[in-house]
Formats: C-alpha cells, structure tokens, sequence
C-alpha cells in the first residue's frame, strides 16, 4: 500500500512517500504556506500526483502525552484535511522528528540552507518510517 506523509507546518509542510508496496520511505517536497488556497492546491494536487491509498500526518504531542498549541494546530489541520479528501488520514505521534531529520541530513554532510530545504521533508519520511514500523493494529485512524 503506497502512503504519503505530513509534518505539517504553520510555514512549510514536509511530504514523503512510500514506495508501491509501503516498504520504505522517501522525502518527496515541501509545501510552503503562501494563502492557504494556494497551500491546499498544492497539498491536493500532489496527493493527485502521488496517488497515494492512505494519509499519514505527524502528531506532536509533549513528551508527558498532553497536547501543545502545535498539537491542537495539526488536529485543526487533520480535520479540514479530512473534508478535503476522502482518502483514510492515520495520526503518527511524533516528537522529535525534525530533530531526527536534522541529525540525518548532517551525517549526509547537508548543512545550511541545504539542509534546511529538505528538513520538512526528511521529517514527513521519519514520521512514515514510524508509521510503518508500527504493528498494524497500534494505528490510529483520525
């Protein structure tokens, strides 16, 4: 089952991708928030794109579980997704993807604003990695 996957941002959405058959993840674009119907054109004309079967978006939730500005921002996000697409949305949590991701491109010898322009990216890929290494019936549905 190819996914696609977020880790949406108030700035810059990260997106990934699977491969066709849902192994492995792949940072595919970033989506930078000019208006948000230029945002959402461009979200939905990649899920077009892509062809994806099911949605996975990073959830970042404090590390005591409680939900931050951030967190209540994505559940916003998450639901207007929802009306947007009949595809099916899962939650990944996620709290320290874009740091993992950081930590990643650095070690790949990306640094300034070559790593910056991936980060989002690299993040949505580490968010589907989570995903797709949890047991089938540990996934949340939004």
């Amino acid at each position: 089952m190819k996914l696609l996957g977020i880790d949406y941002g108030t700035k810059r959405t990260g997106i990934a991708v699977t491969d066709s058959g849902g192994q492995m993840a792949f940072p595919r674009a970033v989506v930078v928030m000019e208006t948000k119907q230029r945002f959402w054109e461009e979200l939905l004309a990649t899920f077009e794109a892509e062809s994806p079967e099911a949605l996975v978006v990073g959830l970042p939730l404090r590390s005591d579980g409680s939900d931050s500005l951030t967190t209540r921002q994505v559940r916003n996000f998450v639901e207007s997704l929802k009306r947007r697409t009949a595809l099916p949305v899962y939650l990944m949590q996620e709290s320290y993807s874009s740091l993992e991701a950081e930590a990643m491109l650095r070690e790949a010898g990306k640094k300034g604003k070559k790593a910056k322009a991936g980060l989002d990216a690299a993040a949505a890929a580490r968010i589907l990695e989570s995903f797709l290494n949890l047991d089938e019936a540990k996934r949340i549905r939004a």
